[in-house]
């Protein structure tokens, strides 16, 4: 008897616990159409450029320089909207440039506030950068809707380097765009960075984390990040001994990886897998890495290494490991 009811309570309690679970379940939403949800941030983010303007702080040597705040034009205001910048000859000028990316093509927005007098990064280097992050919503107050600018992170002293390929698609996008600038050490131990590039990037959900989030970030939720571009690192992702930057064929300052067939200008063997992962660029099955090697076994310097005609000197030289030579 005992036995018995020790069974019928176990069942029970095992059919209670399976309801609940099955109760409690979360519904799994799928994502929004990247097409559908783009329309939807392209006008959050042309609204908030026609209806916002910025005050830049100019003041060389420091840590301010070039630091931005972006305030809503009040109604019958004369401030120029950051919008009234696009394509302008002068600084601050809005420019935007098209990404394909989800069978979409997107158009980012970047307002550049100084060039930058240095290099450029490419999309695939690592960035020593000083930010602010805002997200764009929409909320109701007295059952108005009104578009509205929320900080969520600000780093304003870095001391890491951001690998773009790690970071969000927007950024990678972005930073090409601009470059550092120089910077000293003061008697403090700290650094003072001038003439460095400064901007801001209007990043649609798309390209920053669509329907994931982060942290505080909504799900959906275009970006504003204004920036500063203090040093550049650059990598070699694949070890073969060629920085990524300098497997950069067409020199745009953006490399990608394509599909297996899809011409990539920037991938020597049309293999599918663009030169700066391909250990082989140009697919004779030696490793690049052996063929930029001397004899004593010390890596040849990327600007020494011959031509197929064996040229060290004629800048404009095909490099032995982009071109198979004959």
């Amino acid at each position: 008897m005992n036995k018995f009811k020790y069974y019928f309570i176990l069942l029970i309690t095992t059919v209670s616990l399976f309801s609940c679970s099955k109760d409690d379940a979360a519904e799994i939403t799928p994502p929004r159409e990247f097409a559908v949800q783009y329309k939807t941030d392209l006008t959050d983010i042309e609204e908030y450029l026609k209806t916002y303007y910025i005050t830049v702080v100019n003041h060389a040597g420091f840590q301010d320089d070039q630091d931005v705040t972006f305030t809503k034009i009040a109604a019958g205001g004369t401030q120029p909207s950051i919008y009234s910048y696009l394509n302008s000859p002068t600084y601050p000028k809005l420019l935007s440039r098209p990404v394909k990316l989800h069978d979409i093509t997107y158009t980012l927005y970047y307002l550049v506030l100084r060039e930058g007098t240095g290099a450029s990064p490419s999309n695939v280097d690592g960035v020593l950068a000083a930010y602010k992050g805002d997200y764009l919503s929409r909320q109701k107050v007295a059952e108005v809707e009104t578009l509205t600018a929320t900080f969520f992170e600000e780093l304003r002293d870095p001391q890491q380097f951001f690998n773009l390929t790690t970071t969000i698609t927007g950024w990678g996008e972005t930073f090409p765009e601009f470059k550092t600038g120089t910077y000293s050490s003061k008697d403090d131990g700290t650094v003072s960075y001038k003439d460095f590039g400064a901007g801001v990037m209007f990043i649609p959900s798309g390209l920053g984390y669509y329907n994931l989030g982060s942290n505080s970030i909504p799900a959906y939720a275009p970006l504003v990040f204004s920036f500063k571009l203090y040093e550049i690192n650059r990598l070699d992702s694949d070890g073969d001994g060629i920085m990524n930057f300098q497997e950069d064929i067409d020199g745009d300052n953006y490399m990608r990886v394509f599909a297996t067939g899809v011409a990539n200008p920037d991938d020597t063997d049309g293999d599918g897998i663009p030169n700066y992962l391909d250990t082989d660029d140009d697919g004779d099955g030696v490793s690049t890495r052996t063929e930029i090697t001397g004899t004593n076994g010390v890596l040849i310097p990327f600007e020494f290494i011959p031509s197929c005609d064996g040229n060290t000197t004629n800048p404009d030289r095909v490099k032995r490991h982009l071109v198979k030579c004959n």
